[in-house]
């Protein structure tokens, strides 16, 4: 059996899996149940300062290769996410995922989330592709932004901090140098790509009701793939890969990469929450049948110039 421990920073996960922001992060009661099911590490949905309602239904649609979603950071706000996250209380450590429309506000939820006794680390993200003042659509996938909100943030927090970037971004390897320099502790790669829009060709219009909407699933692994090895060779903070992970040979192709850990989204749609666990043990039999003793002994071997026998 490998030694499948993770190390990010200060943060030690049980196994290299970490529930995604916005899968199943809405409460205490379902971050504990993933943890249950063997997760590494759980990450909440991403809070904004204020309550939003979010957009309209339809909010997501499945497609062929995946799903497309305009949520529109529906959450309570980060007033009452500190009040049902407090009673965490899970075996994986929990990842407060933050989400604003500048630095200041930024710092300020930041500051607020550091006081959560169970909030091991935080996420930032910049990276959402379909909700106006927020991530993207405010201009925050720059180099510039990126370094001022995580300045922000890092001076209203110790923990462990992670950026979540967008692979819809050309100059990755710029941005994620810039959260690196501003006290980034790992750079997480990536979000929901595009936008896209499906149509409903019946009623000759857009399914969702905010029209376009970031594209998910087994079609975003490819880009996410290649967008977790541009970073790799950027950065030397660890990357976490996301994006179309369903099982233990996606997560080891993310890990060939460069990616230390995995964030896990598409696996839970199709497998449930005890989904992270499942992969931690896919993982597991594969380095056991190939001769590792860690994950660690693969991690950005894709970047090496001959192939290993």
């Amino acid at each position: 059996m490998a030694d499948l421990t993770t190390k990010i920073a200060s943060l030690t996960l049980r196994n290299p899996t970490i529930l995604a922001s916005g899968i199943t992060g809405v409460s205490c009661d379902s971050l504990k149940r993933t943890s249950e099911g063997g997760a590494g590490a759980v990450t909440s949905k991403s809070v904004t300062m204020e309550a939003r309602k979010g957009h309209n239904n339809p909010i997501m649609v499945a497609f062929e290769g995946g799903f497309l979603n305009a949520v529109g950071y529906s959450n309570p706000g980060i007033d009452h996410a500190l009040q049902e996250f407090s009673a965490y209380d899970g075996e994986a450590p929990f990842i407060f995922s933050i989400v604003a429309k500048d630095a200041e506000e930024f710092g300020e939820i930041a500051r607020k989330a550091d006081s959560l006794q169970a909030c091991a680390a935080i996420e930032i993200v910049l990276s959402c592709p379909h909700t106006p003042g927020y991530g993207t659509m405010a201009g925050q996938g720059t180099p510039q932004a990126t370094q001022d909100i995580t300045r922000a943030v890092r001076q209203q927090t110790k923990k462990p901090l992670s950026v979540k970037l967008s692979p819809s971004i050309q100059a990755l390897g710029d941005i994620a140098k810039a959260a690196e320099s501003a006290g980034a502790n790992a750079i997480n790669m990536g979000n929901t790509a595009g936008p896209g829009m499906v149509i409903d060709i019946e009623r000759g219009q857009p399914v969702l009701a905010f029209k376009v909407g970031g594209i998910s699933g087994p079609a975003l692994k490819p880009l996410a793939v290649r967008c977790v090895y541009d970073v790799f060779e950027s950065v030397k903070i660890p990357v976490i890969g996301t994006g179309g992970i369903s099982n233990g040979k996606d997560a080891l192709e993310m890990m060939m990469a460069g990616a230390t850990a995995v964030g896990v989204g598409t696996a839970v749609h199709y497998r449930g929450p005890q989904a992270l666990g499942e992969i931690a043990r896919e993982i597991d039999a594969w380095l056991d049948a190939h001769g590792h003793a860690s994950p660690g002994e693969i991690i950005g071997i894709a970047h090496e110039n001959e192939p290993r026998k």
